[in-house]
């Protein structure tokens, strides 16, 4: 039996670093590049229009942003406005798109921008995806304020994220410094040393409460610049006396059927590689008194990049070896995985939306995961719906099999009853 694969949705001309989805359009938003060297990789910032052709999910280029000389590294949605780091900076796009019609359509369709089509599609996928466009979207992008966000000797923006209602978004990068911003003027509201070294990942929950995790193996809470509590991911996990761990990612999630639960995962990987690699693990927090509610290992490969599902009810995993998994969030166990799905470092995956056109493009799966790396290639991992049965329908099986066994017993043993 031959490994399992994932289906390749889009190759851009140059390396994948970061992934939004829009669930009102349903833009797939892919971004990297070459940097600043002069080695002919561009720069730019992929809008992808995601449909079912076929009853397959397929994506087709719309509008290619050339972001010059900057590659972007990390990306934040929040409406139509995306925050995208580049080198030492910040800029902030806006994209609007709106429906074409009649014979614009059909001329713009007629002269693609780049690798619109997906490679190795079918004859009759292109057809229909030319033919999709009488009725497609149309996409302008224009950029906004810029701001430095970081302030090291080798300065780099590694993470940014907005708050609950879009109206500051939080940044961090290789100085240690979190810095919170005004959007979209990008005027600056707070700025505090939150660790010993790069920050790797930061998540803003809606009571206002950012988590930083940090190279110094710290995860702190803080409110505004206060710090809350440091978590401590070990008190009812594994312990290594030998082994330093630290957090290499966070983010929160809802808890559903809970409107007003939540939920904050957090991945612990080894802090220095070794021969034999021990467990990277994954742990779920109560996301009011930050405590641990339970910790379990994801395998030896180690974790790259951590996304939540809409819902709180799916957990998305990158290795740096090029692994997928998609674990329930719940239970913490893995319910899809491919090994080497790309052969290289997963830099960022990104669920599609539950809402808007979520469902829509989703189909008969329960969820969809699409994952960049830096091979160029951004791939799509559909995880089948699990079959259920009703409670009602249990029940009524079970009531049948006790009227069988006792028509069963009094036709053996007349007298049974």
């Amino acid at each position: 039996m031959g490994r399992r694969r994932a289906p390749e949705l889009y190759r851009a001309p140059f390396p994948l670093y970061a992934l939004q989805v829009d669930p009102s359009t349903g833009l797939l938003i892919a971004a990297g590049g070459g940097g600043a060297a002069k080695t002919g990789i561009k720069n730019g910032v992929h809008f992808l229009q995601l449909e079912r052709i076929n009853g397959r999910l397929s994506a087709s280029l719309l509008h290619s942003h050339d972001t010059e000389t900057r590659a972007t590294m990390n990306l934040a949605l929040a409406g139509d406005i995306l925050a995208a780091g580049q080198d030492a900076h910040c800029q902030l796009l806006r994209f609007q798109a709106h429906q074409q019609k009649g014979n614009k359509a059909e001329k713009a369709g007629s002269k693609e921008q780049g690798p619109r089509q997906r490679k190795g599609a079918a004859p009759a996928e292109k057809k229909c995806g030319v033919e999709t466009q009488h009725e497609g979207l149309e996409l302008r992008v224009e950029n906004l304020q810029a701001v430095q966000t970081d302030f090291s000797s080798d300065p780099l923006q590694k993470v940014v994220c907005f708050n609950h209602d879009n109206t500051l978004l939080a940044t961090g990068g290789t100085d240690g410094y979190v810095r919170v911003w005004k959007v979209p003027s990008l005027e600056k509201v707070l700025e505090f040393k939150a660790h010993e070294g790069e920050i790797e990942d930061l998540a803003l929950g809606p009571d206002g409460k950012l988590v930083t995790v940090g190279r110094d193996l710290k995860a702190s809470v803080w409110q505004k610049n206060q710090l809350v509590t440091q978590l401590q991911w070990q008190e009812n996990g594994p312990t290594f006396s030998s082994t330093p761990y630290r957090y290499q990612a966070c983010r929160f999630g809802q808890v559903p059927d809970q409107p007003a639960g939540l939920r904050l995962f957090t991945v612990q990987i080894p802090h220095k590689r070794l021969r034999q690699p021990p467990p990277c693990y994954l742990t779920a927090w109560d996301g009011s008194n930050f405590l641990p509610l339970r910790t379990k290992s994801c395998g030896h490969e180690v974790i790259s990049c951590l996304n939540v599902s809409e819902s709180g009810t799916f957990l998305g995993l990158g290795t740096v070896t090029g692994s997928v998994a998609i674990y329930i969030a719940f239970s913490l166990q893995c319910l899809y995985y491919v090994r080497e799905a790309h052969g290289i470092v997963v830099t960022d995956v990104a669920f599609l939306p539950e809402k808007g056109r979520g469902p829509e493009l989703l189909g008969s799966h329960e969820t969809a995961l699409f994952s960049v790396a830096v091979d160029s290639r951004c791939q799509l991992h559909l995880l089948p719906s699990r079959r259920s049965v009703p409670v009602w329908l249990l029940l009524l099986l079970c009531v049948g099999l006790i009227v069988v066994t006792i028509l069963l017993l009094q036709s053996a043993f007349p007298g049974f009853l």
